[in-house]
């Protein structure tokens, strides 16, 4: 049986300007493949309603799980929850139970719970939160949808809180072989090699070192006897 698949949609007119790095992208990708979870497609949006609805809309039709990053604090600008919810046909509106950890949050802080803050209670019905033990404001879960936070450290956080409830299958395992050889040379016997391994993936990622060319030659698949065997085969056939 195929592993799930999935697809991250990464939300911010920041992350399009250049001004922050995504760095969520690769620890969700980390933590699918450990579980056995293919991460087949990642999109990137800015701060509008239309892009942020029909992508949602979308991925959510073609994958089995979806996951967002970015958009669901406190300002004009975070409309990913209002987003999901018009792309799910789900009502929206500030719910009791996010309310609740937010109050208990800003009370610990001595902080208000102002009419900005409590947009982070606005939960489509239906919706399952996901919790946020960082900042507490929660992400939540509306069908195959899991929307999270854009700061790294909450969302990575909130991966761990969902991580429990996903269905995977078998992890992606993968072999490395370094070949200091230039690309234009490996590639033939590599062709045929990976003709050969059709239920493997196969890849070369050029380097340089010391003025010379190479390659890090990246075998993955689910079998480790299969992956072992293909690597014998492919030192032997690169042996200097």
């Amino acid at each position: 049986m195929p592993n799930p698949r999935a697809a991250m949609l990464v939300i911010g007119d920041e992350i399009l300007s250049g001004r922050t790095r995504d760095a969520n992208m690769h620890h969700l990708a980390n933590t699918l493949t450990g579980i056995g979870i293919d991460l087949k497609e990642v999109r990137v949006v800015s701060d509008d309603a239309d892009a942020i609805t029909s992508a949602v809309r979308a991925l959510s039709d073609s994958y089995d799980y979806v996951f967002t990053s970015g958009g669901i604090g406190p300002t004009h600008d975070d409309i990913t929850a209002d987003c999901v919810a018009a792309a799910l046909d789900a009502h929206i509106d500030i719910r009791d139970d996010a309310r609740t950890i937010l109050q208990a949050h800003y009370d610990r802080s001595g902080q208000e719970l102002n009419t900005a803050r409590l947009r982070m209670a606005r939960i489509p019905d239906g919706a399952t939160l996901i919790d946020n033990p960082i900042s507490s404001a929660p992400g939540f879960k509306l069908g195959n949808v899991h929307v999270m936070a854009g700061i790294p450290k909450i969302f990575c956080a909130m991966v761990e809180s969902v991580v429990a409830t996903l269905q995977g299958g078998k992890p992606l395992l993968s072999r490395t072989l370094p070949v200091m050889r230039g690309e234009g040379d490996i590639a033939g016997p590599l062709g045929t090699f990976a003709e050969k391994y059709t239920d493997l993936s196969v890849g070369s990622y050029p380097f340089q070192k010391d003025g010379m060319y190479g390659s890090n030659l990246v075998v993955r698949g689910q079998d480790a006897s299969q992956l072992d065997t293909a690597m014998a085969e492919l030192s032997a056939m690169f042996a200097e």
